[in-house]
């Protein structure tokens, strides 16, 4: 992956000469440490990242913070950008008490990168891998829309049931 200034995943582009995060073309906000962070993820997809690394990526050996509560607010950042959660995790997992690691498939250029512990087995090619990874996304984001649009279906049919009441009690 050295050498490479552009990491894909996903609808993602981690630009790491320009310093931004895109989504589908379009620029996704993050914050200078979150996006370290998130370089370093990348960079090792498939690998547990330890709490460790990641106060030592991010700060430097002079530097005073609460290194849980620093680690915990750039990850949380970096989930907000990538539209994840901890709960259903597509992007960064949590491996409890010890790191992160990072979920997607990654390519730099035109050649996949391969994890050293990949997530779903050493003998899978890692265009198939992707392809999987790609469906699962597609499956949980069509599956987050048709709750999405139930709760809106089911909130219509309460308040039309509410007007329905109040107008059969006024007459």
């Amino acid at each position: 992956m050295a050498g490479s200034a552009v990491r894909r995943f996903g609808s993602f582009e981690l630009d790491l000469e320009a310093a931004r995060l895109l989504k589908s073309g379009r620029t996704i906000r993050i914050q200078p440490q979150p996006f370290r962070l998130l370089c370093l993820l990348t960079n090792r997809p498939g690998v547990l990242v330890t709490r460790e690394e990641i106060q030592a990526a991010l700060w430097s050996g002079d530097t005073f913070v609460d290194f849980d509560q620093g680690v915990n607010f750039a990850v949380k950042q970096v989930r907000d950008a990538l539209g994840d959660s901890a709960e259903d995790s597509l992007y960064v997992q949590t491996v409890p008490k010890r790191g992160y690691r990072f979920l997607a498939p990654v390519e730099a250029g035109p050649e996949p990168v391969e994890p050293v512990q990949p997530v779903i087995a050493a003998s899978v090619d890692p265009y198939l891998q992707k392809a999987l990874w790609a469906n699962i996304v597609e499956l949980r984001l069509a599956e987050k829309k048709r709750r999405q649009h139930q709760i809106l279906l089911t909130a219509g049919l309460v308040c039309l049931a509410v007007v329905v009441v109040v107008l059969l009690l006024t007459r």
